[in-house]
C-alpha cells in the first residue's frame, strides 16, 4: 500500500504544503491532499493556517501543538509585521491594572471601543505633549494598538468621543464608581480645594473676563477636590471665568454631598475667606483650615495686638529648613469660636524688610512710619474651627501642596492647556479625559519614588523599549539596565515574548 507523503509547492517565493495519502474510495483513486498551510520549518515541520494558526504536523505524529519559543522563532525569520514603542504604555497599562482603580476606569461604558478609545486616549495624554489631531500617528506606532485594538483616535473621531464622554450622566456614573473605591467606604473625609483659571478665547458662554491677584485674562475656572490622606484627585467643577472662588465653596461642597462625599475637614485658600462661607462650614460641622486675607479688618487687629511679642523665642518652630514664630490666638469668627495663628515667617521676614527698607528710605518717610510697617513685614495669618498645636498647623496647612501638584500634573505633563473645543459637552469630555490622565500620571510617580528616577525620563527611558510584532506572538527587544531598574521599581515584570490574542497581552 502506497505511503502518505508531504508535496511542498512554492508560489511567490513563498513555499506550501499538502498531505497526500493515497486511498481508495468506491472503488476508485482518491489522492485528494489535506492542505497544512505555509511553510515556516520545513526541518522541523512547522507550519501555518488560518484555521490552525501556527503548528507542528509529522507523518508519524500528526498535528501537534507549537511552543511559544518555537513559533516566535519560526515567525522571526518569516513573518514580522512592524515594530513598535513597548516601554512606556506596558508600564502605563501594568500600573493601572494593577492598581485599585483599574475597574473603574471603563465600567461605566457599555461598549469595548469607547473602552479603547477611552483608555489610549488617556494613555496618549500621560506619553505625549501633541495635540489630539497627532493621536492616531502616535496610536499607529505604540503598543496600545495591540492592547486597544479598538480605539479609534482619528481627529473626528476624538471630536465626536470627546462629545460622548462628556454627557454630564456618564461622568456622574463613573465619579461615584471611582469615589466609592477612592474613600474605601469612609463616613467622613478631609478635603482639599482650590482653583486655577483656563485661560482661553473660544466663543462660549463660560468664558469671561477674570481679575485674579491682579492678573486679568479670557478664561475658564477649574475647581479641583483632592483627598487629603493619599493626594488623590477627587472630582473637578467649573465655572464661567467670572466666578469668583469665595461664591462657589458652598455648591462644591453639596455637590460632593450628592456623590456621597462628605468632608469632615476642608483645607482652602484665602480666596474661599468670607463671613458666608465661614458660616456654612460650622453650620455643616466641617471643620476647616484657611489663609486671612491681609485686607480683613480682622487680620489687621489681629496683627497690631500681635506683632510686638510675636518675635519671642517661646513661639518658635521648626518646619523643614525654615524658622517660623507662631502665635495661637482665640478669637471670634463671625459669632463661632475660632484660632487665629498668627505667624512670621523669618526668610520672607528679612526680605520684604530690606525691600521696603530701601524704597522708604530713597522716599524719606519718618523712622516711626518705618517701625509701624516693619512690624507687618513676613507676617500671614491662618484661621480655623480648631484648636491645633502650633508645631502642626503649618505642615497641616501646606499639605495644599497635593492640590497645588495636581493642578501642575494637569497643565504641564498631560497637556490641559491649550483648550481645543467648541462646545460646553466637548470642554467638559476634554475635563474628563485629562482627569484620568492625571490620576494614571500620579499612580506612575508614586510607584516610581526614588529619587534617581524622574518620571518624565523615566517614561522617556522606557519609550525605547521596542517590540517586534508578529502574526500570533510579540517579540520584547532586550531592555537595557535602566529600563530593568524602573520595571523593578515600579513592580513590573518585562516580558521577551507575547502571544498576540485579542485580550489585553499586558497581563
Amino acid at each position: 500500500m502506497a505511503k502518505s507523503f508531504i508535496h511542498y509547492d512554492t508560489k511567490n517565493n513563498i513555499q506550501y504544503a499538502s498531505v497526500y495519502t493515497p486511498s481508495r474510495k468506491n472503488g476508485k483513486k482518491d489522492n485528494s491532499p489535506m492542505y497544512l498551510g505555509r511553510v515556516l520549518d520545513k526541518d522541523n515541520g512547522i507550519y501555518k493556517s488560518r484555521q490552525r494558526g501556527v503548528f507542528k504536523y509529522t507523518l508519524e505524529g500528526g498535528f501537534q501543538e507549537c511552543t511559544d519559543q518555537e513559533a516566535a522563532s519560526v515567525e522571526t525569520v518569516h513573518e514580522e509585521k512592524l515594530i513598535l514603542d513597548f516601554g512606556d504604555a506596558f508600564l502605563c497599562d501594568s500600573l493601572v491594572r494593577s492598581s485599585e482603580y483599574n475597574e473603574v476606569f471603563t465600567s461605566f461604558l457599555d461598549n469595548k471601543k469607547d473602552a479603547d478609545t477611552l483608555i489610549s486616549l488617556a494613555f496618549y495624554r500621560v506619553l505625549s505633549h501633541e495635540a489630539n489631531c497627532y493621536a492616531a500617528d502616535w496610536y499607529q506606532g505604540s503598543y496600545a494598538r495591540i492592547m486597544y485594538p479598538d480605539a479609534e483616535l482619528s481627529s473626528q473621531r476624538i471630536s465626536e468621543f470627546l462629545e460622548k464622554i462628556g454627557d454630564e450622566a456618564l461622568q456622574r456614573k463613573f465619579f461615584r464608581n471611582y469615589l466609592s473605591v477612592l474613600t474605601n467606604g469612609k463616613c467622613k473625609n478631609g478635603i482639599l480645594i482650590d482653583s486655577t483659571g483656563l485661560p482661553n478665547q473660544i466663543d462660549f458662554p463660560l468664558t469671561a473676563l477674570n481679575n485674579h491677584a491682579g492678573v486679568v485674562n479670557n478664561e475658564v475656572r477649574l475647581i479641583m477636590i483632592t483627598d487629603k490622606a493619599t493626594g488623590m484627585p477627587m472630582y473637578f467643577r467649573y465655572n464661567a471665568g467670572n466666578i469668583v472662588d469665595v461664591a462657589t465653596l458652598s455648591t462644591t461642597i453639596k455637590e460632593l454631598q450628592l456623590m456621597n462625599v462628605n468632608a469632615d475637614l476642608a483645607i482652602v485658600d484665602s480666596g474661599y475667606f468670607s463671613e458666608e462661607n465661614i458660616k456654612m462650614l460650622y453650620s455643616e460641622k466641617i471643620a476647616f483650615l484657611t489663609r486671612m486675607g491681609s485686607n480683613r479688618k480682622l487680620y489687621k487687629q489681629l496683627v497690631e495686638d500681635n506683632a510686638d511679642d510675636l518675635t519671642k523665642s517661646k513661639y518658635i518652630v521648626i518646619y523643614g529648613d525654615r524658622i517660623l514664630h507662631v502665635k495661637k490666638v482665640e478669637t471670634d469668627l463671625f459669632g463661632n469660636k475660632g484660632y487665629a495663628y498668627v505667624i512670621i515667617d523669618e526668610n520672607k521676614r528679612r526680605d520684604e524688610s530690606e525691600k521696603y527698607i530701601k524704597a522708604a528710605v530713597e522716599d524719606g518717610v519718618t523712622a516711626d512710619e518705618m517701625d509701624k510697617e516693619l512690624k507687618k513685614k513676613g507676617i500671614f495669618i491662618l484661621v480655623s474651627s480648631e484648636d491645633i498645636d502650633t508645631a502642626d498647623i503649618v505642615p497641616m496647612y501646606y499639605t495644599r501642596q497635593q492640590i497645588e501638584q495636581v493642578f501642575d500634573i494637569s497643565k504641564t505633563s498631560v497637556d490641559l492647556l491649550p483648550l481645543r473645543v467648541h462646545s460646553e459637552k466637548t470642554f467638559r469630555g476634554h475635563l474628563f479625559i485629562v482627569f484620568l490622565a492625571t490620576l494614571i500620571r500620579i499612580i506612575i510617580s508614586n510607584k516610581l519614588t526614588d529619587w534617581n528616577f524622574n518620571t518624565n525620563a523615566s517614561l522617556i527611558a522606557m519609550r525605547n523599549l521596542k517590540c517586534k510584532v508578529f502574526d500570533n506572538h510579540i517579540l520584547v527587544k532586550e531592555p537595557t539596565k535602566k529600563m530593568k531598574n524602573i520595571a523593578k521599581l515600579a513592580g513590573i515584570t518585562l516580558p521577551s515574548i507575547l502571544k498576540r490574542g485579542k485580550k489585553n497581552l499586558g497581563n
